[in-house]
């Protein structure tokens, strides 16, 4: 069977017709990688037998057909069988991340109990040493591994008993978007609106047999489960895979497995360039080659060209350059991918003044290296069979260059969000509301912030990611670990602007220093004045399930702290 495309979306009717599935043999399924291990490869012919044996043993604890099954697992192969195991069985899988260091204990655990409520999950697979735990709080049985997988050997006989063929339109699997309370939504994703944006987002890459996709990326968020996950699967494509724990610690580790297998597409957020680039140390890069990469695309967070040209310069010599580095726009909504940059170009720069920005909300042309001007990178053109409009505060449909609010309407949109009838996905036309501001120029989209975060000051619309992407800048402040968010002030009649970062700098005139600097930063890259600057130990932040910053609920804490005289 060739490679899903556009072309051949009609040969294909269920996930299950997965080229890894359907042709068994000792090619590279998935090459498995940690540090300072020996590498495992997963050919297509034991990806299958342990799938199957992972459907039997599901089976064996009572996992039926259309039973939600939640996945609360560390990255490893086991979670991956499982995952593909309960698609065996028509059954509906969702992967959801164990609790770490990172994530506030107790906001984990509400999530959870209220996810396994309200989805009316049948059980929950996890490690041995979370299950206790986990099962305290959950309605719905917990399976530690030693629970469920031992005693299913080879299953290969029971492979056509087991095998359950879905209907196209029959939910596959759910997705989660994440809120500042946790992982609520569960994202109903079809067989027929998965693998309408495999066909679609294939052909924006040029997908072939050919390419080898590299992935450190959590399979709990839509990047690592479709992009680095599910596509190379269902495509046949070879998979080299590493935990996101082991990458952040060894961030090299991807680099030489680029270099070692001669992948071809790597997906990253925005941070993960800065982590790369300040992170590798200069001999662990030496003699790297990561010329063959086709393409490097940036998603998921707001793309920052300082990001893209800190990546370039620091790997240049490794053969990075300017036409790898792509980006696509992409939510759980639409499964995942919704506009794509041209692969083999760089993306297109677009040069606007700050001061209509924040005034007008207009994306006005400007010169490049003046004062009161901002880089926007485009995010590309809508792949196949997805549209873009951009609506203002009453509905109407906005021009080019004017910013408003991004709808979109695919043939890969969610069912509807899992057992909950209180929220609708979609307008009485159709359209998805992202509740990301952006705009229009070119045919492309360019995204400027979120508009829930929308901060109003002084006049000035101002994105809190904007300042986060200036303290980052600042020497002795963590990536990703600063948050910024408005405080209403009845005195001014208009919003402040607060910002809390963590520094691990406990010396007093360091501090002075890091608070100092950090305020020129902004007010230098924003021309913002920041009202409140808060430096805080590492962990004060609360992050979601799915790692991202809880802005709601740090403001929260931040008010709570300021009232007691914590800050």
């Amino acid at each position: 069977m060739p490679v899903l495309t556009l072309e051949t979306r009609a040969k294909w009717r269920t996930l299950l017709d997965s080229q890894t599935l359907l042709m068994p043999d000792e090619r590279p399924a998935i090459i498995y990688l940690e540090t300072e291990k020996a590498p495992i490869t997963i050919t297509r012919s034991q990806f299958v037998g342990e799938v199957i044996r992972c459907a039997a043993a599901l089976q064996a604890v009572g996992i039926r057909a259309r039973d939600l099954v939640i996945i609360a697992h560390i990255q490893n192969l086991e979670s991956i069988y499982a995952f593909w195991g309960a698609l065996w069985l028509g059954a509906v899988p969702s992967m959801f991340p164990t609790l770490t260091e990172k994530l506030d204990p107790d906001l984990y655990m509400d999530s959870m109990a209220e996810l396994t409520r309200n989805s009316e999950a049948k059980a929950v697979l996890t490690t041995d040493a979370f299950a206790p735990e986990l099962a305290k709080r959950c309605p719905c049985p917990v399976y530690g591994s030693s629970d469920w997988l031992p005693g299913c050997g080879d299953q290969t006989e029971n492979t056509n008993m087991m095998l359950r063929r879905p209907k196209p339109d029959e939910i596959a699997f759910l997705q989660h978007s994440s809120g500042t309370t946790g992982l609520q939504k569960g994202v109903a994703l079809s067989h027929q609106a998965v693998l309408n944006q495999l066909a679609s987002y294939a052909s924006a890459l040029k997908l072939s047999e050919q390419d080898v996709i590299v992935s450190w990326l959590p399979l709990y968020h839509d990047m690592g489960l479709i992009a680095g996950f599910i596509q190379p699967i269902v495509q046949g494509i070879p998979l080299v895979l590493m935990s996101p724990f082991d990458w952040v610690q060894h961030p090299a580790l991807l680099l030489r497995a680029i270099h070692e297998y001669r992948a071809t597409l790597c997906w990253l957020p925005n941070f993960a360039y800065n982590h790369l680039a300040r992170r590798v140390r200069s001999r662990d890069s030496e003699g790297l080659d990561l010329s063959s990469i086709r393409a490097f695309i940036n998603c998921s967070e707001p793309v920052r060209n300082s990001s893209h040209q800190l990546f370039l310069e620091r790997f240049a010599a490794n053969g990075v350059n300017a036409s790898q580095l792509g980006v696509s726009y992409a939510m759980a909504e639409n499964t995942f991918a919704v506009t794509q940059t041209m692969v083999g170009e760089s993306a297109n720069i677009d040069m606007i003044d700050l001061d209509a920005l924040q005034r007008d909300l207009k994306a006005a042309p400007a010169v490049a290296n003046t004062p009161h001007v901002a880089a926007q990178v485009s995010c590309g053109k809508p792949i196949a069979n997805t549209a873009i409009k951009i609506i203002d505060d009453q509905g109407g449909v906005l021009p080019e260059r004017s910013v408003g609010e991004v709808l979109v309407k695919s043939d890969c949109m969610l069912t509807g969000y899992y057992r909950r009838p209180d929220l609708q996905a979609f307008d009485a036309d159709g359209w998805y509301r992202t509740g990301d501001r952006g705009y229009i120029a070119g045919g492309e989209i360019y995204i400027v912030g979120r508009s829930k975060d929308l901060i109003i000051t002084a006049g000035k619309n101002v994105y809190p990611q904007d300042i986060e992407a200036a303290a980052y800048e600042v020497e002795g402040i963590h990536q990703g670990r600063a948050v910024v968010f408005g405080i209403p002030d009845e005195r001014e009649g208009t919003e402040l602007i607060a910002i809390v970062a963590e520094v691990d700098e406990t010396d007093e005139e360091a501090r002075k220093t890091i608070y100092q600097t950090l305020r020129q930063q902004v007010a230098r890259a924003t021309e913002v004045t920041v009202s409140y600057v808060s430096l805080v130990g590492r962990g004060w932040l609360i992050k979601t399930s799915s790692g991202k910053t809880a802005r709601g609920a740090n403001r929260e804490k931040w008010l709570a702290e300021r009232a007691e005289g914590l800050l």
